[in-house]
């Protein structure tokens, strides 16, 4: 049986398939069924990832086309292929996009995000301050327990404009039990225009915050994003002069 109509029957998990073909031993079945299986595996990895992106969240949907690293410092061991390449989402690690609003973090993390949908992996998107509202939803609804476990089981969670919003006590527990369940478990993506040392204006509890932001930077790759504002420039680069 050759490799490569092998290989689509066994992903289709089509095995008569293969032994109807084997038994006919004539090139052309052979090549017109390979033509076949490979278009229906293409046509459910396109239907997958449509229904991945869509269940994500994404406001909007951003790649790495075009997209500039030079104002990004990035850690020892870490670079921009080794990031865009998802080794960190293999090995269950976060990566926390620090720096000035407008210099590209959300771009960046949607961009991964878009990626890892590409590779079948379960992506969520929320502003932080749209989880925090519908935790406190929850909450208060009784049906907290059926949206965390359906939290769990992503594969990567993303946190857009942490540090924007302040949280009042309850909302700033139950964004913290959620990373808690993250914690090792799967990549959590962090945007955040503050550093470390002023999230407790977000949280509020020092002693929450330091156990929060404890468990993000365990096994995490931390970037930093200075520059002006890219949506600031483009602005001013469409005023007349």
């Amino acid at each position: 049986m050759p490799t490569e109509l092998a290989n689509l029957c066994r992903q289709l998990r089509l095995a008569h398939v293969m032994d109807y073909v084997s038994l006919q031993q004539n090139e052309e079945i052979r090549s017109i069924v390979e033509q076949i299986l490979s278009a229906e595996l293409d046509g459910r990895r396109r239907a997958k990832l449509g229904k991945l992106v869509q269940q994500a969240g994404f406001p909007h949907i951003k790649t790495f086309e075009g997209y500039a690293y030079d104002h990004i410092t990035f850690p020892n061991g870490s670079s921009p292929e080794k990031i865009q390449g998802l080794e960190w989402l293999e090995r269950k690690e976060n990566l926390l996009l620090m720096g000035a609003v407008g210099t590209g973090k959300t771009h960046m993390a949607t961009a991964l995000g878009v990626e890892a949908c590409r590779r079948g992996n379960a992506v969520q998107f929320y502003r932080a301050s749209d989880l925090v509202a519908m935790l406190q939803e929850k909450f208060t609804t009784g049906t907290l327990n059926r949206f965390r476990d359906k939290l769990r089981k992503v594969d990567l969670l993303i946190l857009d404009e942490v540090g924007y919003v302040p949280f009042n006590q309850t909302g700033s527990e139950l964004l913290f039990n959620v990373i808690a369940d993250c914690y090792e478990q799967k990549s959590v993506i962090v945007t955040s225009n503050l550093e470390f040392g002023q999230w407790t204006s977000i949280f509020g509890d020092t002693k929450l915050t330091s156990a929060l932001v404890d468990r993000l930077v365990h096994h995490a790759h931390i970037l930093s994003f200075t520059g002006e504002s890219f949506r600031f420039k483009q602005a001013m680069e469409r005023i007349p002069m």
